[in-house]
């Protein structure tokens, strides 16, 4: 049986409901499209998947929550999807997008797009080759 060490994020937030519009505006795009709306927060999870192969990202509501420099990053298959998906980024509600740009710095052919969810969260949507 084939095993995904990865589990879950659970991210803060410090508002639900704009949290919730801003996800799914571009995960259920990355797979992530089952949305599950629990008594104190929200998950997307991809649809087929039995746990434990079904990986998560959920956000709570914490209004004081301060974003830190940890950055949560997709991986997605082309340079194409990094560019398709950035274009729904401004309308979905990101902040300080920058990209999509290629970073030879980080390892060659890296290419992504860095942006900050509705209550600042740095994420990014990267392809790299293998």
């Amino acid at each position: 049986m084939a095993h995904n060490p990865f589990g879950h994020v659970d991210l803060r937030v410090q508002d639900r409901a704009v949290a919730r519009a801003f996800y799914l505006a571009f995960l259920p795009e990355l797979g992530l499209s089952v949305l599950n709306r629990g008594k104190n927060f929200d998950t997307l999870s991809c649809p087929g998947l039995a746990k434990p192969l079904q990986p998560w990202f959920g956000w709570t509501e914490d209004p004081a929550h301060v974003p830190n420099g940890n950055r949560i990053a997709f991986q997605v298959a082309s340079r194409a999807e990094v560019d398709r998906l950035a274009a729904l980024l401004g309308p979905a509600g990101a902040r300080e997008i920058s990209g999509p740009k290629a970073m030879p710095e980080y390892s060659a052919g890296y290419y992504a797009v860095f942006f900050a969810d509705p209550s600042g969260n740095p994420l990014e949507i990267v392809h790299c080759p293998d």
